[in-house]
């Protein structure tokens, strides 16, 4: 018997967390290309449709917080395992689905683990490689990147020559595979995870705090803002309750201290800016392509080469910045995507696209390739060693809502302009069959103040860090204790 290297089980431990972590991405954009058939099968209707997607977001968000909690306190591996484990559950369960109602079930199922799964994978990397994470995060985010491109043609072939069942049986074997590569590149975790009981009150207040406001986000967006005003007082009182729970039980799961360092506070903030301006671009970049005469097919092409580019370079970037610091891709990258959201305005046509719109996309994809790897590096490394779950938890809660609000912002920006430019109450902005000049003309002025806002996101973003991140760095352990040599035999 010989013991693996550290060098082995921290590529195992990667592997394993990029395996898992895909699970999870590919499900939560797979199911679109399965709605209309779920639709046809189980007879959803549209508010079925809705909630298969709805429900798996709603779990997500609120649940990350608690996610990376419970990671603290008794292990990022065993946390990020049981989410794995849960999430290949749930999987089985949505694919035997007898009717809507069970598949919605399961769907909430799949977020709840996914929640533990997704921020532990995150903790797990920070635990494993210390100061050389954000390589570890830049390979992460290249190989999870390939998986969230091809999910939704290898979905779609599944649905459309298989069954729409095994988009979810896939999930299967795959989630094995991911459990024996995490066990076998398992590290001792005692010296950095958190000891003391789970803070209940705390892990509820934050659930359904942001539970509620995911909830009135997405729902206010479609049925007005008016109509599910109760969420948001819900949230409010909720996340205020969170806030005094949290400095006043003797062991907290949000230490709120945490936010005083300062790379910490900037980083999700920026966070928070940037990931709203980089969703709302993407989003209504769509809906314009096929606004201007793309197939729905054709533009999905359209993210492959910003995807590429993540492939090719968040790794070399992620390293960049554990060696330089983090503060010039935090302030480019987000520069960089303000000027290709910027470059989206000349596009009128389809034929306006071949140059500013492929302009556009490989200077969005450079700009993505900077700054997501470091980013996510420096919210994680910024944080004590200790909190490393819930670090990942509030990054990941904080990109969620970022997205939410400014794709709902962005949307009641193109409708208000659209419909102050036109007389027709029943007309829908971006509507593939508008034929009416008037009404077009609209819906392009309506988009060109959309990504105005999008774009002076991503500009404040990038003043953000500019202004607010540092390149002072936070000591590490060394490496003997961030993954001492626990078990991970092999026959010699």
């Amino acid at each position: 018997m010989s013991e693996l290297s550290l060098e082995t089980r921290r590529t195992l431990t990667l592997a394993a967390t990029i395996l898992g972590s895909s699970l999870a991405f590919i499900d939560a954009t797979v199911v679109f290309v399965a709605l209309p058939t779920l639709e046809r099968d189980l007879n959803l209707g549209l508010t079925g449709q809705q909630w298969v997607v709805l429900s798996y977001s709603l779990a997500l968000a609120s649940l990350y917080l608690a996610g990376g909690a419970v990671g603290d306190r008794y292990g990022r591996l065993t946390a990020f395992t049981a989410g794995v484990v849960g999430f290949a559950a749930a999987s089985a369960i949505a694919g035997a689905a007898p009717n809507g109602g069970a598949l919605i079930a399961a769907r909430t199922l799949q977020g709840i683990a996914g929640a533990f799964l997704t921020t532990n994978s995150l903790a797990l990397l920070r635990s494993v490689y210390g100061d050389q994470a954000g390589r570890a995060i830049g390979l992460w985010t290249a190989f999870t990147s390939v998986a969230t491109i091809g999910g939704p043609p290898a979905g779609g072939a599944l649905v459309e020559w298989v069954s729409w069942r095994w988009i979810f049986f896939l999930n299967l074997p795959l989630a094995v595979a991911t459990v024996v590569l995490a066990r076998l590149g398992r590290c001792d975790e005692r010296t950095q995870v958190r000891v003391g009981r789970l803070d209940i009150p705390g892990a509820a207040l934050a659930a359904l705090g942001f539970g509620t406001l995911t909830y009135g986000l997405v729902e206010g967006t479609s049925k007005g803002f008016g109509n599910v005003w109760w969420s948001f007082v819900v949230a409010a009182l909720a996340l205020a309750g969170f806030v005094w729970v949290e400095r006043h039980v003797e062991e907290p799961m949000l230490p709120l201290e945490v936010f005083r360092e300062r790379n910490f506070a900037f980083a999700n903030l920026e966070t928070f800016l940037v990931y709203g301006a980089i969703y709302a671009q993407l989003i209504y970049f769509q809906l314009y392509l096929q606004f201007i005469g793309f197939s729905p097919f054709e533009a999905s092409l359209v993210t492959i080469p910003s995807g590429a580019l993540m492939i090719l370079l968040a790794a070399r970037f992620g390293a960049l910045a554990d060696r330089s610091g983090p503060r010039l891709f935090l302030a480019t990258g987000p520069a960089m995507l303000a000027v290709s959201i910027l470059l989206i305005l000349l596009v009128r046509s389809r034929g306006d696209f071949w140059i500013a719109g492929t302009l556009s996309v490989l200077l969005a994809g450079l700009s993505l390739a900077l700054f997501v790897a470091p980013i996510t590096a420096t919210a994680l490394k910024s944080a004590p060693a200790e909190y490393a779950g819930i670090a990942s938890g509030v990054n990941s809660t904080v990109s969620r809502l970022g997205n939410l609000l400014a794709v709902a912002l962005v949307g009641l920006v193109v409708s208000l302009v659209f419909h102050g430019r036109v007389d027709a109450p029943k007309a829908d902005p971006l509507a593939t069959t508008q034929k009416a000049p008037a009404l077009r003309d609209a819906s392009i002025e309506g988009f060109r103040a959309g990504m105005l806002l999008a774009a002076g996101l991503a500009l404040a973003g990038a003043t953000v860090g500019a202004l607010g991140i540092t390149n002072l760095r936070r000591p590490e352990p060394a490496a003997t204790e961030v993954s001492a040599p626990a078990a991970a035999p092999v026959e010699s």
